[in-house]
């Protein structure tokens, strides 16, 4: 899957499936890393993790060989979980 990087307010980087029903997000302070979903009004985080743990390039990288899905909800399954971590 690609990714197409936009500038969005509270975010360093920011960037969204092909489709834009999903979004990877590094806030503007770096030191944490969203994955969110489009939702009727903006966008709803579906996981968070810190920079310590897991950076955005190793995000963007897992999701590199994936087909997108038609729910945004089925990209956590490629993604740590937070128990995955620790």
């Amino acid at each position: 899957m690609n990714f197409v990087t936009t500038k969005r307010a509270g975010y360093a980087l920011f960037a969204t499936t092909p489709s834009g029903r999903a979004a990877i997000g590094l806030t503007e302070d770096q030191k944490r890393l969203h994955l969110l979903a489009r939702a009727a009004e903006g966008w709803e985080t579906l996981r968070e993790w810190s920079v310590d743990d897991v950076s955005h390039t190793d995000v963007l990288l897992r999701l590199g060989d994936v087909d997108e899905p038609a729910d945004p909800q089925a990209l956590l399954s490629f993604l740590p979980s937070p128990r995955d971590l620790h």
